[in-house]
């Protein structure tokens, strides 16, 4: 099916118009993590209900109830059902992306203000938190609307908007209303596929399609001992130190050339097959990419194939921080009596945070135990979700290489993701669909990280991508 191409010229005329949308959408601070910016959620769930609502889409917020952050019990914010068109001659498509970000502070080491869109003419990028994660693309489907409102076209397929202001932390509340949605007569009845904006190319040049992502499990490791800080010159030497412990404990999950070093893990994971080596060993990328990417010539591996496969088809364990340390300019000579640290799994076929969980949890127990410490061990898992794999011969994943193909002029790459998207997962097994990742930024946008960003050709062409999807769903998808 040909895309009419007043499409795309509309959205090279509009250009100005969705960057400034996207300004308005990064200049709200909508931090999931941190109970004081709550409220800017809320905010952002506004600012896309009215974005829907001025181009003919019904919504609905939901309310997912309240959670315990920061010691508080505060509201969750809403998700946002949406629906237009209900032709049952066309294919239903559910669109998913997320309206929170990640917390951000300039005095992280930003060039810029997190949360003011700062647009570098030279360079041709976006600079702003949630700019490429997952503002960027969420507003590349209003733009796609916009487009087909404003012209009078007719969309060629009906769409479905499932957008939530938790994915940045563990997506509290939506896997109940999705499964509590599925079935006659409920919101995503009649869905034939999903489509998810919320991943990257693996570099800077080659477009790609996701048919996998990792899961995760995250972990809070907590060690408290003294009643209250204690002085290093009056203590030190003379009691059990909660950091002393946490550092030891830690420094027994992993070796620096990422080997995971707690017991039975490996024995989950799925065997690799010379078939699926083969296609790490085509996909369009280098040590080069992930070095440039990563700022810094630190590349486990020389080998292309087994970097990859670090990164999407095999487990890793991070260390992210702990809580309760002095971290503070200066040199201060304290002995903290608690402290947390924080570290994840990311989990492949066949690993699930349920059969991994008690392999943690045991080891951790016995290696403290080795220390013969006074003070006292907690361990939670603060959030997890199961990995997933989808088929990437279904007609889904055929009209987005098409769709990709007439955008971009290159066929993509077809690949596994490292990241969790938890919610992926919920939809392929609820509704019992395929689903595709269709990525808008690229892999040096730097989610998650300092001056996080979005080329302003990967917003454009991206939202001529995502459009030209819908097309060609229409055109690829079998007749019902």
């Amino acid at each position: 099916m040909t895309v009419p191409s007043k499409f795309y010229e509309y959205v090279d005329q509009h250009k100005s118009d969705f960057i400034d949308r996207l300004s308005k959408a990064v200049a709200i601070p909508s931090v999931s993590g941190d109970a004081s910016y709550r409220e800017h959620v809320f905010e952002m769930s506004k600012f896309v209900v009215r974005e829907l609502e001025a181009l003919g889409v019904k919504v609905r917020t939901v309310d997912l109830g309240k959670q315990i952050l920061d010691g508080q019990e505060i509201q969750l914010p809403p998700a946002i059902l949406g629906s237009i068109g209900d032709d049952p001659k066309k294919k239903t498509i559910q669109l998913y992306a997320h309206y929170d970000v990640q917390p951000a502070l300039l005095s992280d080491g930003w060039d810029h203000e997190p949360f003011k869109l700062t647009h570098d003419e030279k360079t041709g990028r976006l600079y702003g938190r949630g700019s490429s994660d997952d503002k960027g693309p969420l507003l590349g489907w209003i733009n796609v609307l916009e487009a087909h409102v404003k012209l009078g076209l007719e969309l060629p397929v009906n769409l479905r908007f499932c957008f939530e202001g938790m994915e940045e932390s563990g997506s509290e509340g939506l896997d109940d209303l999705i499964k509590a949605e599925v079935g006659p007569g409920k919101f995503f009845e009649g869905v034939d596929c999903v489509c998810i904006s919320d991943n990257y190319w693996l570099n800077d040049r080659t477009p790609c399609l996701t048919y996998g992502l990792r899961g995760i499990s995250y972990y809070k490791v907590t060690i408290s001992g003294p009643a209250k800080d204690l002085h290093s010159g009056v203590f030190g030497n003379t009691v059990h130190e909660p950091m002393t412990d946490l550092v030891l404990l830690m420094s027994k999950l992993v070796k620096p050339n990422g080997e995971i070093l707690i017991p039975g893990l490996e024995q989950l994971v799925a065997p690799l097959t010379d078939e699926e080596r083969q296609r790490y060993e085509v996909l369009d990328y280098s040590i080069a990419d992930v070095e440039q990417s990563a700022g810094a010539p630190v590349a486990l591996s020389s080998d292309k194939s087994a970097v990859l496969m670090g990164r999407m088809r095999y487990p890793s364990l991070s260390l992210h921080g702990i809580e309760g340390a002095f971290s503070a300019p200066g040199a201060k000579t304290v002995i903290p009596a608690k402290v947390a640290g924080k570290f994840s799994i990311r989990l492949v076929p066949n690993m699930t945070p349920d059969n991994v969980d008690p392999l943690v949890i045991t080891f951790l127990q016995a290696e403290f135990a080795k220390l013969n410490s006074k003070n006292k061990l907690e361990v939670e898992n603060l959030h997890g979700g199961k990995p997933w794999v989808a088929d990437p011969n279904h007609w889904n994943y055929v009209a987005a290489i098409k769709a990709t193909e007439t955008v971009y002029k290159k066929t993509p790459d077809l690949t596994r993701e490292g990241g969790s998207i938890p919610v992926t997962l919920t939809f392929a097994e609820a509704l019992g669909v395929n689903v595709l990742l269709l990525p808008m930024g690229r892999g040096d946008d730097g989610a998650h990280s300092t001056n996080e960003k979005l080329d302003v050709s990967n917003y454009i062409e991206g939202t001529k991508l995502l459009g030209t999807y819908l097309w060609e769903v229409a055109a690829t998808a079998p007749k019902s």
